[in-house]
């Protein structure tokens, strides 16, 4: 049995599996330029690293539990707040289904026309509409118990996550290997200095959602070889490896990429201008691009139908049926719960379509969608650094918070702090988030960007205190 342990190196590598991936050097490549290496800097040491360390300790009290965000507060808070931490896990996966089918089209065309202009020349409420088509699609076959394509997408993704290793590799080596110039002046300091004014601070919340998500390794605390000593080391690994890829992938992309002249469509295109790049650097033309895309797509379509069904089979399973309407949780006869995907379709499709009244430009549209995810993704990581808090400092029950094989900081009331820090710093984040980037501050469409930028986190959490009530009526 004892061969069957998982040892931290593996540890490292699923954690860096679930966090990473080579969107998130794009798209906060194209908010910050090269000035996000010193962001990375700050942002891995201050931020990531504390966060997957406290990840580690709950996920060692907790081992006997499911290990979800929902079970720790469960212990720490009670049942009604363990509603809303799970309330909270699936419905800030409603931007990020809006936004998958949307994606997957902008790869598709990559491998169709090899080209980015095609779905900028579309008018957004008509590819909207193809987008929620797509959505509406891959529910029903989510619906029917369909998986293959979850299956063939986790070996898209894995491919995707390794072309992007590979991607960062060649890249840093093409100005030695084949004579590329560089398209910034990288080994300059000055390059790299961000400016920390009122813009720098409004892009802080992709860099959050980019390295969240590691708690969704703590179940497998209790599968680790000697877990107080060998998961902080895999915390720790992955950390390193996450700073390691952060900042060579920001060095590469501004080898390609020059950092005070961005495209604007870097966002939704510059994964695919970068491997476009690199084909023409190695004389290979477009075949890394198509290859990348072809995953990409696949990946994107997984991402899609895992998202519909996982985080809400999660909410119905884990939580208090007092809290849950019965109706909401009844399934079809392939075990799809059918009336959490009836309101799944309609708050998406409402993401979909009204966004596409008021945003005029398919590039804003995709950046605007995107900034989205990083505003509302992140409110699940505050019930992680809650959870920790009442581990620390709230809970009564003492031999709760010693239960754990290892602790990040052994003081308590320093521990506390530190949650209060993270959990200060992503509500920060997410708050800044909500301004509206590279648009006319005050114009018509500033005002229709930030308004749903505040309207949809509160209108999409709020649902939830419906639901209690509603159980209450119905559920006995």
């Amino acid at each position: 049995m004892e061969s069957k342990k998982l040892n931290w190196r593996m540890l490292a590598m699923m954690g860096f599996t679930v966090v990473w991936g080579f969107g998130n050097v794009v798209n906060n490549y194209a908010n910050q330029g090269l000035t996000v290496v010193v962001s990375w800097i700050l942002i891995l040491s201050l931020y990531f690293l504390p966060y997957t360390l406290m990840v580690g300790e709950m996920g060692s009290v907790f081992d006997h539990k499911s290990g979800g965000v929902s079970s720790w507060i469960n212990s720490t808070y009670g049942p009604m707040i363990a509603y809303l931490a799970g309330w909270t896990y699936w419905v800030v996966h409603i931007p990020y289904l809006a936004q998958k089918p949307q994606s997957a089209l902008v790869a598709l065309s990559w491998v169709i026309f090899q080209d980015g202009n095609v779905i900028k020349t579309i008018n957004p409420l008509f590819l909207q509409s193809i987008v929620l088509g797509m959505f509406i699609f891959f529910l029903w076959l989510s619906s029917k118990g369909v998986n293959s394509l979850k299956r063939i997408g986790a070996v898209a993704g894995t491919s995707m996550f390794f072309m992007g290793i590979l991607y960062i590799l060649l890249t840093v080596a093409a100005p030695s290997i084949v004579g590329a110039r560089s398209a910034t002046e990288v080994w300059n300091f000055k390059t790299f200095m961000p400016k920390f004014d009122f813009a720098y601070f409004t892009t802080i919340s992709m860099l959050v959602f980019a390295v969240g998500g590691c708690e969704k390794i703590s179940p497998y605390v209790k599968d680790i070889e000697n877990p107080s000593k060998n998961f902080p080391k895999g915390m720790l690994a992955l950390a390193i490896m996450v700073g390691m890829s952060a900042l060579l992938g920001s060095f590469a992309m501004g080898i390609m990429f020059n950092s005070g002249n961005l495209p604007p469509d870097l966002k939704m295109n510059g994964q695919y201008y970068a491997f476009k790049l690199l084909g023409e650097y190695y004389g290979v033309g477009n075949l890394l691009m198509i290859l990348y895309a072809i995953a990409n797509t696949l990946g994107q379509i997984s991402g899609l139908m895992f998202s519909i069904d996982a985080p809400l089979k999660i909410l119905i399973g884990e939580g208090d049926k007092n809290y849950i309407p019965k109706s909401f949780t009844k399934t079809n006869e392939f075990g799809a719960p059918i009336n959490g995907y009836k309101l799944t379709a309609v708050l998406v499709g409402i993401l979909i379509i009204i966004p596409a009244l008021g945003i005029g430009d398919m590039n804003n549209l995709y950046n605007w969608l995107l900034d989205l995810n990083s505003i509302v993704m992140p409110l699940r990581y505050l019930w992680v650094f809650l959870a920790y808090i009442g581990l620390r400092g709230l809970v009564k029950n003492k031999s709760l918070s010693n239960a754990s094989s290892f602790k990040f900081i052994k003081n308590d009331k320093i521990a506390t702090l530190v949650g209060v820090w993270c959990f200060g710093f992503t509500a920060f984040a997410c708050l800044m988030g909500i301004f509206p980037k590279n648009i006319q501050m005050f114009s018509s469409e500033w005002f229709f960007q930030i308004t749903l930028n505040i309207l949809t986190p509160i209108v999409l959490v709020g649902l939830g205190l419906i639901f209690p009530k509603i159980a209450k009526k119905t559920n006995f």
